[in-house]
């Protein structure tokens, strides 16, 4: 074809073109799938066409959207319920496990499984589905998809590498507010899938251009126009090897212009699948790149709603070129023929153009056979009378189906905790709305906590921390937490305390420490007076203080042997007696201390605050280990004598020695 016929096809995108509000679905991570080594079929070949769609700038004259996944509900709308489990639940590490499941959905050969099966299932058929939606709602007058157009998967089956079935989606989206819609297909292959689904009915119109023969699918024969309801309004348009771009439009134009006036549409679905460009690795066809976009924008003249889709297409830098010409075309841009810097420039070499040239291929298709063809076409066409009218009805604000809470938090682990070496999907980082690094520490913080001016987290200190900072720095000692060391017994902070249970110590020693100072006032209000041999108070008594000193010595015996027959600790009675021993006052002193009458307040208000032992013996231990505490203080001798059992008498013998001093 010469340059002046290829110049008058480009032009036709700004002919009779009126601004149109586009609205153009990607999803990023659709060019991360890959079928199986070796396979034809590339979903890298969309992420080409969107690097380029990106350098022409046309998407100043377009919104971008990314659509959600299309979830489990909402490809049962069409799909059968097995199938899609199946879909969902099979991968390359399993498949082995549902060998049955294979045969019986037809997935294996030209259908392999693989990583991501269903989530590229899902950005493909969401696409569609929510530019149908946009459609709907008057937000756009063109939607475009080029992740979509896979029109061989059937209700309950995979076919010819399509697993779920898009357009079928995308079309019953449509149907639920507009009477009647019409389907066009340019792909070399019959559009198998989108014709069984409404094979009865007179509400979807569907219009294949195709090779047909020994070739896959091997249907879609122009004796195919549908049964019952849907009878003439399935219209097949077989076709021969070699068709090129005048044959092409000799043939299109009329029949859709003849589809346009009986059928009345109120939108379109267009599947501009690239394996009928010259030069597919699949494909028979020989049509350039203007040509097959010659199709898109005569569809775009009829001012329909439309959605335009992708489709097959096996040669990618052809399919990249084409469908990123087709986008300017749908857009109303002229488009320069020299192709712009690009991440993935070398693709196209040798030339580097915006083209893919016809080939030398001889044509098949004789002007004789497609004008039989044509006619026969046509007439079914008028045999469909006038327009069929829909009942109206309510329409749901939602679309069918959904998913559920399960599905979603199913579809948010996927590839999250099972693998760290996988990429996290555009999805997934969506649902990251703040800085990681929002509730970190700063390095300024660690710089600060490095030299000592911040204290760490686990270092707080407690409000009974303050009241023992004196008696610490007698020991010289200090564990982690402010806490003193008492007699070796180191006291090791808890670098993760819970708060709850620092608040409950904090409320333990507050009350210890209320407990004291009530005792020390307990105490000092209460006056010091004597008492006499015979029990009464502030009287005189003959009695010598040593006697005195033994008579009270008995008096505390029995009790103490109680108590001693009771000790289960004789590890903490030793360490509290030697404590005793260190602190054992004079004997003038102990003389003066027994003649006191409250000897429990007295030796408590003397005694030092010390949080490692003392709080815990005046709050926590019973009278009997108090009672214990002041024979310990007599002696190793008579803690001997009472601990193995000696009777009263002995015990009264060793306390009057101890009262005259004698060792």
């Amino acid at each position: 074809m010469g340059d002046s016929t290829m110049a008058q096809l480009g032009s036709t995108a700004l002919n009779n073109s009126s601004p149109k509000k586009v609205a153009y679905f990607y999803d990023s991570d659709i060019g991360n799938y890959a079928y199986v080594t070796g396979h034809p079929m590339k979903p890298h070949r969309i992420r080409l066409a969107h690097s380029l769609i990106m350098q022409y700038n046309l998407y100043q004259k377009m919104e971008i959207y990314r659509a959600k996944p299309a979830t489990r509900g909402e490809m049962t709308q069409f799909h059968t319920d097995d199938y899609i489990d199946f879909l969902q639940k099979v991968t390359p590490d399993n498949m082995d496990s549902y060998m049955r499941e294979q045969g019986k959905y037809n997935v294996g050969d030209d259908c392999p499984v693989f990583d991501g099966l269903f989530e590229f299932c899902g950005i493909s058929a969401g696409g569609s589905m929510e530019g149908a939606a946009r459609l709907n709602r008057q937000k756009c007058d063109i939607a475009i998809n080029w992740a979509g157009g896979l029109h061989h998967a059937k209700k309950s089956e995979a076919s010819g590498f399509c697993y779920v079935n898009d357009i079928v989606l995308g079309i019953l989206e449509l149907l639920r507010f507009k009477k009647r819609v019409l389907y066009i297909d340019i792909d070399v292959h019959h559009g198998d899938g989108v014709e069984e689904a409404f094979y009865t009915t007179d509400r979807v119109m569907t219009v294949s251009f195709h090779k047909y023969g020994e070739y896959f699918p091997g249907t879609g024969e122009l004796r195919d126009i549908g049964i019952g309801q849907g009878k003439n309004y399935a219209v097949n348009f077989p076709l021969r090897d070699g068709i090129t771009d005048e044959s092409y439009k000799s043939i299109f134009e009329p029949v859709i212009e003849n589809v346009m006036k009986y059928f009345q549409p109120e939108a379109v679905v267009l599947q501009c699948g690239g394996d009928s460009l010259s030069g597919d690795r699949l494909g028979c066809f020989n049509l350039s790149m203007d040509g097959h976009a010659n199709c898109v924008n005569y569809v775009k003249s009829f001012g329909l709603p439309t959605l335009v889709l992708g489709g097959g297409g096996y040669t990618m830098r052809n399919v990249a070129r084409t469908w990123a010409f087709e986008t300017g075309v749908l857009v109303g841009q002229n488009m320069d023929r020299t192709l712009p810097y690009n991440e993935y420039y070398e693709y196209y070499a040798p030339d580097f153009e915006l083209n893919v040239r016809s080939s030398n291929m001889e044509n098949s298709n004789s002007r004789e056979y497609l004008e039989k063809i044509k006619a026969a076409v046509v007439d079914n066409l008028r045999q469909t009378g006038p327009a069929p009218s829909v009942q109206m009805q309510d329409v749901p604000r939602k679309p069918f189906g959904g998913m559920t809470d399960e599905e979603e938090a199913e579809l948010d682990d996927l590839d999250e905790d099972e693998n760290k070496d996988v990429r996290m999907s555009e999805h997934q980082w969506d649902k990251h709305i703040e800085n990681k690094a929002e509730f970190e520490p700063s390095d300024d913080d660690d710089h600060a906590r490095a030299n000592g001016a911040t204290r760490d987290s686990g270092s707080k200190r407690t409000f009974t921390d303050f009241g023992a900072e004196e008696n610490s720095e007698l020991d010289g000692k200090r564990s982690k937490n402010g806490g003193a060391e008492a007699n070796g017994a180191e006291v090791v902070a808890d670098e993760g305390n819970d708060p709850d249970d620092t608040i409950d110590d904090i409320a333990v020693n507050e009350q210890a420490e209320k407990d004291v100072v009530s005792e020390k006032e307990q105490a000092k209000e209460t006056p010091k007076e004597t008492v006499d041999s015979d029990g009464d108070v502030g009287m005189a008594d003959s009695t010598t203080a040593e006697d005195s000193t033994t008579i009270k010595k008995e008096d505390a015996e029995p009790e103490v042997l109680k108590t001693s027959a009771t000790i289960d600790e004789p590890d903490v009675a030793k360490k509290t007696s030697d404590k005793a021993e260190a602190d054992k006052p004079s004997e003038t002193e102990d003389k003066a201390k027994e003649a006191e009458t409250p000897k429990e307040p007295k030796e408590t208000a003397d005694k030092p605050t010390d949080k490692g032992e003392s709080e815990a013996m005046e709050v926590d231990q019973p009278k009997d280990d108090a009672d214990k505490g002041k024979e310990e203080k007599t002696g190793d001798s008579g803690k001997e004598n009472a601990t193995s059992g000696k009777g009263a008498e002995e015990g009264k013998k060793e306390e009057e020695k101890k009262g005259d001093g004698k060792p």
